[in-house]
């Protein structure tokens, strides 16, 4: 058993802490800035009704053995304020966020080995109820060594996939190349559907084909045809798919524009590496946010 804090329970921290329930050998903390009277996980087999504490304040927590940070990554401060708490007696603390700062944004409030950059794929949403709806499967990668491991072991028996990989750098990247194009979701307003258009379909291939180049000057191994390939994924899901980017702006909430395509603008800065359609993509979502 290990005593596990989400902090950030949206879509992704309520996915995982579904997936930690069903273990059912954890004990889980939910660390929130408001009240939780319970947390249901919708799962295509089945609901998960999650078993936990709830602590909405940093001081009154408690030092656990694993902290799961799946907060927004602009709010790396906010989510660190409960390390002096739940870190306690040393422990490690999991990054589940987009982006490829993962260690970049906590340098100043923890020592780099004890963070584990996470990348997770996992279709789901939080409802206006306050449940989680998990439209399919999970899988996480994260760096093959010992925290790796540990982490992985907590989800043993699960139907979540962890992978440990000897190249973090390729999976974190190529999740970016995958996310940058949501960005277009969120501008257009429109869901996954709107990739279908050929027009928009072209501008994505260019979008996820600068953040190739970017990746790869910063040590990622991506292919060349991946702009293709992400192109085809976003054709293949439901027409009414909605990602985090479009569902935040349609909320009203503040978006990962910097973490995602404004990274990909900075790191190309760096290498000298034209990055025109995710700069337009940028000036404009901070316009219209």
């Amino acid at each position: 058993m290990a005593r596990i804090a989400i902090v950030g329970v949206g879509a992704i921290g309520g996915a995982l802490a579904g997936l930690l329930e069903t273990a059912a050998r954890h004990q889980i903390t939910l660390c929130t800035r408001r009240p939780m009277d319970a947390l249901t996980v919708h799962t295509p087999t089945g609901d998960i009704l999650v078993k936990a504490q709830n602590v909405t304040e940093p001081a009154n927590a408690k030092p656990v053995d694993w902290v799961i940070v799946a907060t927004k990554a602009y709010d790396a401060e906010g989510a660190a304020a409960w390390f002096p708490s739940l870190c306690a007696n040393g422990a490690p603390v999991a990054i589940v966020q987009n982006g490829v700062e993962h260690r970049e944004r906590f340098a100043p409030y923890l020592s780099s080995d004890r963070l584990l950059p996470v990348v997770i794929d996992v279709p789901t949403e939080r409802r206006a109820d306050g449940s989680v709806h998990v439209r399919g499967g999970t899988l996480m990668k994260v760096e093959d060594g010992p925290l790796g491991q540990a982490f992985a072991e907590l989800f043993a028996g699960t139907a979540a996939r962890t992978m440990l990989v000897d190249d973090f750098a390729t999976a974190a990247w190529g999740k970016l190349c995958f996310n940058s194009v949501g960005a277009l979701t969120a501008l257009t307003l429109k869901p996954a559907g709107v990739f279908r258009e050929e027009a928009l379909g072209r501008v994505a291939i260019e979008m996820v084909a600068e953040c190739v180049a970017v990746g790869r000057a910063e040590g990622a191994h991506l292919d060349s045809d991946l702009p293709a390939q992400v192109l085809a994924g976003y054709r293949a899901q439901p027409t009414d798919s909605v990602n985090s980017l479009l569902a935040d702006r349609l909320a009203n909430r503040k978006m990962e524009t910097d973490a995602r395509n404004g990274a990909i603008v900075r790191k190309g800065e760096k290498h000298g590496i034209p990055t025109p359609m995710n700069r337009m993509a940028v000036a404009l979502l901070e316009a219209v946010s």
